[in-house]
This record gives structure tokens, C-alpha cells and sequence, in this order.
């Protein structure tokens, strides 16, 4: 980078007698060297949001499923491979976008005007993901509160159960021997006539556990379908509320208020996954659990089937949260010389280790219920929604001081969500303050709390009877091949059209400058392995996709239109944008689409102290009449 002139450092905001020797003074300090959009207090609170956004509810209810499913230990050898290949090049180019530009998902597309509506596909996604997430975090908040009584409410078949509920699996025919002749008939027979089944020959009757009743009846009140959306569910409805409100209270003050709540939101999750390991690995059948998730002998061959591969490199995908908009803009408050490199490893590494550790501690737990109640582990084992509130709560239902073990599971589940949940919004606002930074600067908090309720209005749908319909379709559709795409036009927005080696460029003005083998494999990675794998997860999301269903419930075609309607809306962006790009610009069509594949005049270093020679004619963004999404007016050439 070449020398700074004294300018440049004025518009670093320090102070006007300042000096070259006192920048490194300045910045060891602490103090914004940002001071229009602020600047993370310290390291670790940037860190452990990114952890804490990264590190959400599917590394406790999706990955420990997908593990004991896709062979036990030998799934961690794809899911390692995945993570180098396609995860963590990706997690590293969004990391290093955000923070050299310092901007957030959708105005850092001054890099490549033609492709900004990809950044307005990200925010609308997250924007849907964010209203039926919190809801997931009022599921929890009801469980958590559920759990202070003496007697976990889920425990037993009580008042609010049907003839169908039982705590034990009931017998309902099986072959036996009479006479010397084997015979078919009615448990009731057999045992009036002190018969025995034959082995492999038992048919059990349709009954539904307490848990599971519960959560369909108590919970949810759930209706027959989507069509029957039936009353709002008032005590979902006020969870919902108190979970905004904590998120609201969290961001009132953007970065610097929500960096330090996650110092206990990302911290201490560990701590109860520590706990519950610990109790877990003390009961009876615990072993069998752990063995139905890693396997005594690993099941290698699985790794000769597509779908174990293509299952490693969805979870890695969507457990990095990447191409949501979050990584860039969370690390668009980074100081400029921020080792953006280190951290990207560090995060995910650390999200990789903790799903495998919880994986442990649910199933140990999980093992000890099938021995308690004399099923095999397979029965027990769930993911998503079934994991979370009905097989995990039927399992610490059956132990000593159930309501203690219950309380920790479900805060954990909420300090989980909450995490991620703080990353969306300060992505929504972050997007808001780029567009609008003056209005932001002085109504920080009247919009945020703005931004908080209108999406606990939008989220009302999701607490009534047919909410969990909605929820399931919105992550149906929305959380699918949507981020799918926007992650695809990234990579081939950045690498091939903005150009790859001039982007290694820009991050080596950030960490310093690393040698041609350093770069080998990142250029290995972003030129073609990482591309080609997210084009064959979207083509086969594409050609194995369904319509969406509940359980055994299927959806009406309405459900199934209005899940088409709302992914459209999130990608229409893309392609509407890119020709409003081009009708702006000047020139034949040809020369148009040129121009909007050239960075805008405004791109580089959001300070001017760090642009250096190959950004010195940057046009200063505090100069210019209008702060909203730039336009393809004027492009270096």
C-alpha cells in the first residue's frame, strides 16, 4: 500500500494534530477508527457474535442426526472435506468483502453494480428466516417457562391427552405357538392364555407418547392443516413478543450493545452442553447412544453414496450461515487491518467442533431413553422440530430432577437462537444505515425497535393454530436453493467478473501481503471447486425438490403457490435490478453491460487513510449528494 497523506487521516476521524506515529497508539486503543458507521469495541466481541451467529440451533438438532444417519464417524470425513472445500472459502470471502469495504450486504455491491440485487436477495431472505425464527425461540421460551413445576407437564398422558397417548408402546397382535401349530391373534389371547410372541412376529398399536401429544396439543394447538388457521395461540404470542423485546433491548445501541450481551449468549451455551454431557454420560444406555452416533465400527461404505456427500455440504453450508447477508455485515465494523484470515478459520472450526460435541451430549441422553423404555435407539432419534420438542423432552422427562435438566436444555436452545437471531437484525439495520446513515446516526434506536416490532406483527401468523404450518414453509422455500443461488452469483460475481487476483489484492491491503502459495489454495478453491459444488447442490436441490408436508400433513396447492410466491420475491431482485443497472447506463447495450461489470466510482476502503494508491481516486462517500445504493452514473475505467 502506498504512503498516507495527511487528508487520509483526518478522515479516519482522529484528531487534526495527528501523526504517522501515533496511528498504531490510536488503534491500540480501542477507539472507532470508523466514527460515521462505529467500529467493534474489542476483538472478542466480534468473534463471539460471529460464533454465536454461526453456531445456531442446527448444529444441536439437524447435525447429530445426519452423523448417526450418514455412517456414524466415517461422515465426518466428507463433512471435514466439505468444510475446507466449499464452506470456509466462502466464510472467508465474505468476511474479507465486508471488511474492506465497510459496508453491509447490499452496498458493498459497489464492487460489481450489475449483480446489487444479489445482496437485496440475501437481506429479503434473512428478513423471512428472521420473522419464523424468533418463533422457534418462542417455542423454546415456552418450554422454558413449562419447566418450572415439579412435574414436567409433557411427563405423563394428563387431561389434555387422547385414548391414543401412552407412556409405553402397547402390543397389539402377534404369532404364537399353540398346540404345536403357530397361530395369529390379539395380545389379550396370548396373554389370557399364557402364550409368548415369537420374536419378529409383534405389531404394536398407533399410540403417541406424552411428549409429542403435548407439543401438538398444548403447544401448538395445532390445526388439521394450512387451510384451518384457527385462533392466535396467546401464550406463543406473548413469547414471541418477550423474544423480540430481548432482541430489541440487545441491539438498542447496534454493535456495541449486542457485543457484550454475547458474552453469556455464546458463551455459556458451552456450558450446558458441558452439563447435560456430563449427566448423560452417567446414565444407563448412554453407550448405546453414543455408538448409534459415531458407531463402534463406522459404516465406510456410506461413503460411496452421493446423498451422504451432498448432505455434508448443505449442513456445512447452512450451518455457516453463509450468502445470508450476516458475515459481511458483521464484519463490515472491523478495522481495516482486522486479520480477517485467522478469524474466518477460528469461527468456523469452532462451529465444526461444536456440533460434533453436541452430538455427544444429546445422544447419550437419547441412548438412555431407549433403554428405559426398551426401544431401540433408532426409534428415538429425530431432527428438527421432533428432536427439540418431543424425543429430547420425552428423554429428560425420565430423569432424576427432570425440571432442572429440562430449564437447561431449553435456556440453551434459546441463547442459541437469540445469537443468530441478533446477527439478522443487525443485518437489516446495518443495510438501513448504508442507505440512510445520517437518519440511522440520530434514530438508531427508534428504528431498530421499529424493525423489531413490525417483524413481531408479520410473525403473528406463525404463533396461530396453522402456524407451524408456516413456519415449516417458509423454511421450505425461503432457507432452500434461494441462498443457493444468491451464494452461486457471489462467487462468480467476485471471482470471474470482478476478478479474482485483484480481490486477493484488496484482502492483501488488509492482512499484508502473503505469498503465491499461500494463495494457492484459496485460488484452487474460489476458481473452481468451490463454484462447481454449490452448482451441483443447486441442481440437485433443484431436481429432488418437493412439496413441502408436515408430518403426514400435505399441503393445499394454495400453500404450495404462496411458497413459490415468496422465493420469487426474494430472487425477482436479482435479475430486475441488473436491468435497471443497465438502462441507467450510457451507451449502446453492449457497452451498458460493461460499464455495470466495472466497480463503481465509489468502491474501495470506506476510509480514505486506507485506500493507498491503487484506491486514490475513489470518490469519498461523505462527499456525495445522495447516501442511498449508488448508480452506474460513473465507473473507473
Amino acid at each position: 500500500m502506498g504512503m498516507l497523506s495527511l487528508p487520509g487521516f483526518l478522515s479516519c476521524g482522529k484528531k487534526k494534530d495527528f501523526n504517522l506515529s501515533n496511528e498504531k497508539d490510536a488503534q491500540a486503543s480501542g477507539s472507532d477508527e470508523n466514527l460515521e458507521r462505529g467500529n467493534w469495541s474489542n476483538k472478542a466481541d466480534y468473534l463471539l457474535s460471529m460464533v454465536g451467529y454461526a453456531v445456531g440451533l442446527g448444529n444441536v438438532w439437524r447435525f447429530p442426526y445426519l452423523t448417526y444417519q450418514n455412517g456414524g464417524g466415517a461422515f465426518l470425513i466428507p463433512y471435514t472435506l466439505m468444510l475446507a472445500l466449499a464452506g470456509l472459502p466462502l466464510f472467508f470471502m465474505e468476511c474479507s468483502l465486508g471488511q474492506f469495504a465497510s459496508l453491509g450486504p447490499v452496498s458493498v455491491w459497489r464492487i460489481l453494480p450489475l449483480f446489487q440485487g444479489v445482496g437485496i436477495t440475501m437481506v429479503i431472505i434473512s428478513t423471512f428466516v428472521t420473522i419464523y425464527y424468533n418463533v422457534i425461540i418462542a417455542y423454546a421460551l415456552y418450554y422454558l417457562f413449562a419447566s418450572f413445576q415439579k412435574v414436567l407437564p409433557w411427563s405423563d398422558c394428563f387431561s389434555w391427552a387422547d385414548e391414543f397417548c401412552s407412556k409405553t408402546r402397547l402390543v397389539s397382535d402377534c404369532n404364537a405357538t399353540l398346540d404345536g401349530e403357530i397361530i395369529h391373534a390379539n395380545y389379550s389371547f396370548i396373554t389370557n392364555n399364557n402364550l409368548t410372541c415369537m420374536n419378529g412376529t409383534i405389531n404394536y398399536k398407533p399410540v403417541q407418547f406424552p411428549s409429542e401429544q403435548y407439543w401438538n396439543k398444548v403447544t401448538l394447538q395445532r390445526s388439521s392443516g394450512l387451510d384451518e388457521t384457527g385462533n392466535i395461540v396467546w401464550y406463543l404470542a406473548l413469547c414471541l413478543l418477550l423474544s423480540w423485546m430481548i432482541v430489541g433491548a440487545a441491539l438498542f445501541k447496534g454493535i456495541k450493545s449486542s457485543g457484550k450481551v454475547v458474552y453469556f449468549t455464546a458463551l455459556f451455551p458451552y456450558v450446558i452442553l458441558l452439563i447435560l454431557l456430563v449427566r448423560g454420560a452417567t446414565l444407563e444406555g448412554a453407550r448405546d447412544g453414543i455408538e448409534y452416533y459415531i458407531g463402534t465400527q463406522s459404516n465406510i461404505t456410506k461413503l460411496m453414496e452421493a446423498e451422504v456427500w451432498k448432505d455434508a455440504a448443505t449442513q456445512i453450508f447452512y450451518s455457516l450461515s453463509v450468502a445470508w447477508g450476516g458475515l459481511v455485515a458483521l464484519s463490515s465494523y472491523n478495522k481495516f487491518h482486522n486479520n480477517c484470515y485467522s478469524d474466518a478459520i477460528m469461527v468456523c472450526v469452532t462451529n465444526c467442533l461444536t456440533s460434533i460435541f453436541a452430538g455427544f451430549a444429546i445422544f447419550s441422553i437419547l441412548g438412555h431413553m431407549a433403554f428405559v423404555s426398551k426401544r431401540p435407539v433408532s426409534e428415538v432419534v429425530d431432527s428438527g422440530f421432533d428432536l427439540a420438542f418431543v424425543a429430547y423432552p420425552e428423554a429428560l422427562s425420565k430423569l432424576p430432577v427432570s425440571p432442572l435438566w429440562s430449564f437447561l436444555f431449553f435456556f440453551m436452545l434459546v441463547l442459541l437462537g437469540l445469537d443468530s437471531q441478533f446477527a439478522s437484525i443487525e443485518t437489516l439495520t446495518t443495510t438501513i444505515h448504508d442507505i440512510y446513515p445520517e437518519a440511522m446516526k440520530k434514530l438508531r434506536v427508534p428504528i431498530t425497535l421499529g424493525v423489531c416490532i413490525l417483524l413481531f406483527f408479520l410473525g403473528l401468523i406463525c404463533v396461530t393454530q396453522a402456524g407451524i404450518y408456516w413456519v415449516n414453509l417458509i423454511d421450505h422455500f425461503c432457507a432452500g436453493w434461494g441462498i443457493l443461488i444468491a451464494a452461486v452469483l457471489e462467487i462468480i460475481g467476485i471471482v470471474y467478473i470482478y476478478g479474482g487476483n485483484r480481490f486477493i489484492e484488496d484482502i492483501e491491503m488488509m492482512i499484508g501481503k502473503k505469498s503465491r502459495l499461500f494463495w494457492l489454495w484459496w485460488r484452487a478453491c474460489w476458481f473452481f471447486i468451490t463454484p462447481v459444488l454449490l452448482m451441483a447442490i443447486l441442481v440437485w436441490s433443484l431436481v429432488t425438490f418437493s412439496t413441502p408436508t408436515y408430518g403426514s400433513v400435505l399441503y393445499p396447492t394454495w400453500g404450495t403457490v404462496v411458497g413459490w410466491c415468496m422465493i420469487i420475491f426474494c430472487v425477482i431482485w436479482i435479475p430486475v435490478i441488473a436491468i435497471v443497472k443497465i438502462a441507467k447506463a450510457e451507451g449502446n447495450l453492449c457497452q451498458r453491460i460493461v460499464s455495470c461489470c466495472r466497480p463503481a466510482a465509489n468502491w474501495g476502503p470506506y476510509l480514505e487513510c486506507h485506500r493507498g494508491e491503487r484506491y486514490s481516486h475513489v470518490v469519498d462517500p461523505k462527499k456525495e449528494k445522495e447516501h442511498e445504493i449508488p448508480t452506474v452514473s460513473g465507473f473507473v475505467y
